[in-house]
């Protein structure tokens, strides 16, 4: 009882530096785009996404460098991708003073970008069970990530980031920078990279522990708690966006970490570890998951170019469905998916 109540403190102190640290950089991130003179949408899918997803890149590194467990930062990053694309967009529904406004950009450019994402992000761990297979002594169909095939998804995101280019050339900006200095700006965000790190190695430890205390996968606690718990910056930033009005910023925020998070922070973990072993019977079911919770959104903000306040409860209500499923899957109450949860 001792060691869940002080892993509990921990994991709730962790949330909380990473919460001051993405304060900071969000604060950062914003003056800097603001100086830079970039166009809103591309403030919200790279500049804002990038530095509000790097807790999530800090979990896939320090998961798979300091303590082995790349199945955890995974999970988390999946996990994170789930709770960025429900419950964010749920809370900036339910948060904004008006309707929630997409506009055609958001849904046909990000939205379907992100679709691709997910789908060469299959593709990879596909790749990586067919010509790099794994020996498992169950029914898992498992494969080894090689450095190779982890540039495939950073391939696809420098493409992201061209396509992304091509919307500031021809964007004019009426901005007053003369208060903002760049240098003390860039000083601003490197400390806050600093804090959320610290955060990140809190959680993660966190995890692990739950793991061998409750006798469960670290999966779990990956897939719920850290991603929950990394997902907080982004949270805060989308959330005051739409509550400026912002609503185009709040979504774009959403998608681009996601896309960032799929496409970067998994195939980091990769490059720095030399391999990883994917469980290909887990990772599949997980990104249909995703795919369908991205369809389900896309669906919604497509429908006159607006998230409903009822819109914004279904999406609620479908992220508390998956948590009380991949519980039950964890717990052995169900077996939809027999391979969950991973040993």
């Amino acid at each position: 009882m001792t060691g869940i109540l002080i892993w509990t403190l921990v994991a709730i102190l962790s949330t909380a530096i990473i919460w001051k640290g993405s304060g900071l950089l969000e604060r950062a991130s914003e003056r800097l785009s603001t100086y830079y003179e970039l166009p809103e949408i591309v403030q919200g899918a790279i500049v804002v996404a990038v530095g509000s997803s790097f807790p999530e890149l800090s979990t896939t590194v320090i998961s798979t460098l300091v303590h082995g467990e790349f199945e955890l930062g995974v999970a988390a990053i999946v996990g994170s991708a789930l709770f960025n694309i429900m419950v964010i967009p749920a809370l900036c529904g339910l948060s904004s003073r008006e309707q929630l406004h997409a506009n055609r950009d958001l849904v046909y450019k990000e939205a379907q970008f992100y679709m691709i994402a997910v789908a060469v992000l299959t593709l990879t761990f596909a790749f990586a069970a067919i010509y790099h297979p794994v020996a498992d002594e169950g029914s898992a169909i498992k494969g080894e990530i090689t450095r190779w095939l982890a540039l495939m998804p950073i391939a696809l995101y420098a493409l992201y980031i061209f396509v992304q280019y091509q919307d500031t050339l021809d964007h004019e900006a009426d901005v007053d920078k003369g208060d903002i200095r760049p240098g003390r700006e860039w000083a601003m965000l490197a400390l806050s990279l600093v804090v959320i790190v610290v955060g990140v190695e809190g959680l993660v430890r966190a995890a692990i522990n739950f793991g061998d205390i409750f006798g469960t996968p670290s999966f779990l606690w990956g897939i719920t708690v850290v991603a929950a718990g990394t997902s907080i910056p982004d949270a805060f930033v989308s959330i005051r966006a739409a509550r400026d009005g912002r609503g185009v910023t709040s979504i774009a925020n959403v998608l681009g970490s996601n896309t960032f998070d799929l496409l970067i922070c998994i195939p980091i973990g990769v490059l720095i570890a030399g391999t990883a072993v994917i469980n290909f019977s887990v990772a599949a079911p997980m990104m249909a998951v995703l795919t369908a919770a991205t369809i389900v959104l896309f669906l919604m903000m497509r429908t006159q170019m607006i998230l409903s306040r009822r819109e914004s409860v279904a999406l609620l209500v479908i992220y508390v469905a998956f948590l009380i499923w991949i519980s039950l899957e964890t717990f052995g109450v169900v077996d939809w998916v027999p391979s969950l949860p991973p040993v």
